[in-house]
């Protein structure tokens, strides 16, 4: 009997080397992610960014143009990530509950702590913040849908990374904790301390790991088999959100958490 594979993967799945791969299609995504990734840029900006030519450039923005991927801003040529990319993405939010599931906790942590609240997953061993509620604040924390930071440096990111088997933790450290401030846990015995801290009292703390003056406080999401697979957080300037009232709003965090894990029909470890 022939062996059988899942449904709509070739043999040749996994084999991800340029014989198999669209190198148009690689260039015209790498493109779209320079200019996603920009407030505007002007066609040789983005050609220069990508090291690729500016004929090349441009006929792949009036391709993405016409499925409305970017846009031109014609006053100074520059441009934009379209509403046609927005769309397809947005879809990605579709595909769990939780987003829907988390909307009422974090607007409840905004307005009871009065600090920024966050939603966000694991990608690719980085956090992907899927949504915010922001405060009204205006010094504040922002994290844009779509934003990327590393695990070992965000609230949520730890908050995961404590429930993480051992040997997948060590893995990750293994290829490189980056410093971005005199906090950052850059060495694996400090984080790994630091994450046995972090199942002990059930909430992670970002202390300026990331950003200098800037704290936050987050705690685990749990899908069916107790696996974190996304995480709430609270983040704010450390004049507000001081260390004292963090350890104080690691224990509401950790309520919002739980109920968005029951909601979603997750179980608590």
């Amino acid at each position: 009997m022939a062996e059988s594979r899942p449904r709509g993967r070739p043999k040749s799945f996994h084999d991800k080397t340029a014989e198999n791969t669209i190198q148009s299609l690689d260039r015209a995504l790498m493109i779209l992610k320079v200019v996603s990734e920009s407030g505007g840029l002007t066609l040789s900006e983005l050609a220069a960014r990508t090291e690729q030519s500016a004929p090349t450039v441009y006929r792949v923005l009036t391709t993405l143009q016409t499925h409305g991927f970017v846009e031109m801003e014609e006053p100074g040529q520059l441009w934009h990530v379209g509403g046609g990319a927005y769309r397809v993405g947005s879809q990605f939010l579709r595909r769990t509950k939780v987003v829907e599931r988390a909307r009422q906790p974090m607007d409840r942590l905004m307005r009871e702590t009065g600090e920024t609240a966050n939603l966000g997953v694991e990608m690719r061993d980085q956090v992907l913040f899927l949504a915010q509620v922001e405060t009204h604040e205006t010094i504040r924390a922002f994290f844009a849908p779509g934003t990327l930071s590393p695990m070992h440096t965000s609230g949520i990111g730890k908050a995961l990374l404590a429930w993480y088997p051992e040997a997948r933790v060590r893995a990750i450290a293994a290829r490189g904790l980056a410093r971005f401030t005199a906090q950052s846990l850059a060495e694996e015995p400090a984080l790994i301390a630091d994450l046995a801290r972090i199942r002990s009292r059930g909430f992670a703390i970002d202390d300026e790991e990331r950003t200098d003056g800037m704290r936050c406080v987050a705690a685990p999401i749990f899908n069916a088999h107790g696996e974190p697979v996304a995480g709430l957080s609270v983040s704010g300037p450390t004049f507000r959100l001081t260390a004292d009232r963090a350890a104080g709003i690691g224990a509401e965090v950790r309520r919002a958490a739980d109920e968005v894990t029951l909601a979603t029909g997750g179980r608590l470890p």
